[in-house]
C-alpha cells in the first residue's frame, strides 16, 4: 500500500479539522443568540470591548472575552481600535433580523437541540423512531423559528411566481395550509391577503395551542381556523381554492394519500403549493454548503422516520396524481417551490 505524502495527510487533517472549527462557529453563534451578546453589540455599530459588553450583559467578564475571541475567530465579530468587537457585514440581517428573507438566525438553535445529533445517536443501535408529539417545546419553538424565512421568501414573493395564484388570493380565497406548525405562515397569509380566509391544520396540540394564543392576540381568529389531524386524514371535498405545505410535505407518513386528500379537498382550478428543501438527487450532490446542511436535517428526519426529497419528486408526484399545469422553481439553494393546479 503506497504511503501518503505528508503534504496528502496535512491535507485531510486540514478537512477534518475544518468540522471541527465549524461546530465551533456553530456554538459560538448560539450562545451569542441565547444570552443576547449578538444583540447589544449591534447597538454599538463603531465597536464595544469585551469588558463593556460584560457591563452591558450582566455576563462574567472572562467567560465574555473568551466567547468574543471565538465569534471574531469563527468572523462573526470583526475588531476595531482599542479592541472593540462589532458585527462582521450582514450578521445583524442573517441573524438577528426575523423578517429578513435570508435569515439563518433561527439554524444554531435547531442544531444543539438533542433531538437532532443526540437523540440520533442514542437510537442508532435500536433505530427507535419518535414523532413530533415527543419533542420538547423548546425543539418546536426552534423548528418554528427556522421556518420562518421559508414563509418570508414565499408569503407573497414566492407565491407570485405561481402564474395566476397571486389574483385568486387577493380576490378572496379559502385556503388551507397543512401542517402549519405554531401558525408564522397563517398569520403572514392572513396578514397580506385580508381577503381571503384561513384553515391550519397540524397534528401536534403544543402547535396549535400557540397559534391560538397568538391569534387572539392579533385579532385574527374571525378569518383563521384551526383543525388538530394527521394529514392522511384529511377528508374534505371541494372546500378550498388553495392548499399550501411548508416544509413538511417530506414527512408524510403516506405521501400518495396525502396527495389524494389535497386533490379531492381542492376546488376546480384550486392550487397545491409545496414549499420545501430542495434535497440533492444524488449523493455526489452533497458536498455543498447547503446540501451539507440539508443533510444534518437528515438526522432528525430519520427520527421520525422520513427524510428530505429532491424538487423532482415533488413534481412527479403532483404529475402521478393528476394534477395540471405543474411546475417548479428555486427560492434560494435550500428553498424550492413545486406548484400544481387540480
Amino acid at each position: 500500500m503506497t504511503q501518503p505524502s505528508p503534504e496528502e495527510l496535512q491535507q485531510q487533517a486540514g478537512k477534518l479539522l475544518s468540522q471541527v472549527a465549524g461546530y465551533v462557529g456553530v456554538r459560538t453563534m448560539d450562545i451569542g443568540l441565547r444570552l443576547g451578546l449578538l444583540a447589544e453589540i449591534a447597538n454599538h455599530p463603531q465597536g464595544v470591548t469585551a469588558e463593556a459588553l460584560a457591563k452591558q450583559t450582566g455576563l462574567d467578564p472572562l467567560y465574555v472575552q473568551v466567547w468574543c475571541r471565538a465569534a471574531y475567530a469563527s468572523e462573526i465579530l470583526e475588531l476595531g481600535d482599542d479592541q472593540a468587537f462589532k458585527l462582521a457585514p450582514h450578521v445583524d440581517k442573517l441573524l438577528l433580523d426575523r423578517d429578513f428573507p435570508g435569515y439563518i438566525g433561527g439554524i444554531p438553535g435547531i442544531m444543539v437541540q438533542p433531538e437532532f445529533f443526540d437523540l440520533f445517536a442514542e437510537n442508532l443501535p435500536s433505530g427507535q423512531r419518535i414523532w413530533w408529539d415527543q419533542c420538547s417545546p423548546a425543539f418546536i419553538q426552534s423548528v418554528s423559528e427556522t421556518a420562518r424565512p421559508f414563509y418570508t421568501r414565499l408569503i407573497p414573493g414566492g407565491l407570485a411566481r405561481v402564474p395566476g395564484l397571486s389574483d385568486r388570493l387577493d380576490q378572496g380565497a379559502r385556503i388551507l395550509e397543512l401542517a402549519c406548525g405554531a401558525g408564522v405562515g397563517l398569520i403572514r397569509m392572513a396578514q397580506t391577503y385580508p381577503q381571503s380566509t384561513f384553515v391550519g391544520l397540524d397534528g401536534d396540540a403544543y402547535s396549535l395551542e400557540l397559534v391560538a394564543d397568538r391569534l387572539k392576540e392579533i385579532g385574527l381568529q374571525d378569518r383563521v381556523s384551526l383543525t388538530r389531524s394527521m394529514l392522511e386524514e384529511i377528508n374534505d371535498s371541494e372546500q378550498y381554492d388553495v392548499a399550501l405545505i411548508n416544509v413538511s410535505m417530506h414527512e408524510c407518513r403516506d405521501i400518495d394519500k396525502v396527495t389524494t386528500n389535497v386533490l379531492r379537498a381542492l376546488k376546480p382550478d384550486g392550487y397545491f403549493v409545496i414549499s420545501d428543501f430542495p434535497f440533492p438527487d444524488s449523493t455526489e450532490g452533497c458536498r455543498t454548503v447547503p446540501a451539507r446542511v440539508m443533510c444534518g436535517i437528515q438526522f432528525f428526519e430519520a427520527l421520525i422516520d422520513d427524510q428530505l426529497l429532491p424538487t423532482q419528486a415533488f413534481v412527479d408526484l403532483l404529475g402521478k396524481h393528476g394534477f395540471r399545469n405543474v411546475g417548479s422553481f428555486d427560492l434560494t439553494p435550500v428553498h424550492a417551490v413545486t406548484y400544481g393546479q387540480k
